[in-house]
């Protein structure tokens, strides 16, 4: 599915905040690229991840309001995004619940939590809510966000049936004219909401339709994180792939040529006026 930007002058009309200039200069990013409060691990994963690409595109800036959903337990992008916007912004981290009652999520936060406590320095300005529709989707003071950002997600809220609740949840914490940034493993165009749901791969339709539905507009899709490599059919979905391999040594070294999934990056605006 080839996706369109928005034509110049219709998004200058309805985002006023899309032209902006990243004012983060080379060396900033440099800095936090490579600082020590990143592991290796972590940092390996730039390759493929493509934050500097990714944040630019997004149009991420020192003074914004960030928020992010769902950071898991490492905080991958965590640990770019709080001293990015530390002095100046506001990150704040949209997290599992503390009194989820599925473990996975408990743990996830207390490990989350634990990673900030750990390296005050860096991280004691962030802001740390909770998104666990329907009880908790209060994710940042209503429209006070210039960008709120989710990294791999939209599968699990599929799974999770709340997807819907998270998109509105997006809408509402933004500030007129604010950003929505999606980066998602890319299904097939014609992949079944079951399939998007077994695999971890979700269609660009399917997130479109969900971005729409809550208010958003389209305005722009990059193949920063395209993999060719990736023809998205795999025995255990997504994570077949690394940094997971859940098929062990298994066709490891196949698996690890191809590398991390296939991935879309969209960019959506909040209307000025609705």
């Amino acid at each position: 599915m080839k996706l369109r930007a928005m034509p110049v002058l219709m998004m200058s009309l309805l985002c006023g905040s899309v032209f902006a200039a990243p004012a983060v200069t080379d060396l900033m990013w440099a800095e936090v690229l490579d600082a020590e409060h990143r592991s290796e691990q972590n940092h390996s994963r730039d390759e493929y991840r493509h934050p500097l690409q990714t944040l630019i595109f997004f149009g991420v800036q020192p003074c914004d309001t960030v928020v992010e959903l769902w950071p898991g337990g490492g905080g991958w992008y965590t640990e770019i995004l709080a001293p990015i916007v530390s002095d100046c912004g506001k990150l704040y981290t949209a997290q599992f619940a503390k009194d989820s009652d599925i473990p996975f999520y408990s743990k996830s936060r207390i490990a989350f939590e634990d990673k900030l406590a750990a390296t005050p320095a860096v991280y004691n300005k962030v802001a740390v809510t909770t998104l666990q529709p329907p009880k908790y989707i209060d994710i940042a003071p209503e429209g006070t966000a210039d960008k709120v950002l989710t990294f791999r997600n939209v599968h699990n809220w599929l799974k999770s049936g709340v997807a819907e609740d998270v998109f509105a949840a997006a809408f509402k914490a933004l500030k007129p004219g604010g950003i929505l940034g999606v980066v998602e493993h890319r299904a097939d165009a014609d992949a079944s909401l079951q399939t998007m749901i077994e695999s971890g791969y979700v269609s660009e339709k399917q997130v479109i339709a969900l971005a729409e539905s809550a208010g958003f507009l389209l305005l722009d899709s990059s193949e920063i994180n395209a993999n060719s490599k990736d023809n998205h059919q795999h025995p255990k979905g997504v994570w077949t792939l690394p940094p997971s391999l859940r098929l062990g040594d298994e066709q490891r070294e196949k698996y690890l040529a191809i590398g991390e999934s296939d991935r879309m990056t969209l960019k959506f605006g909040k209307p000025v006026h609705e």
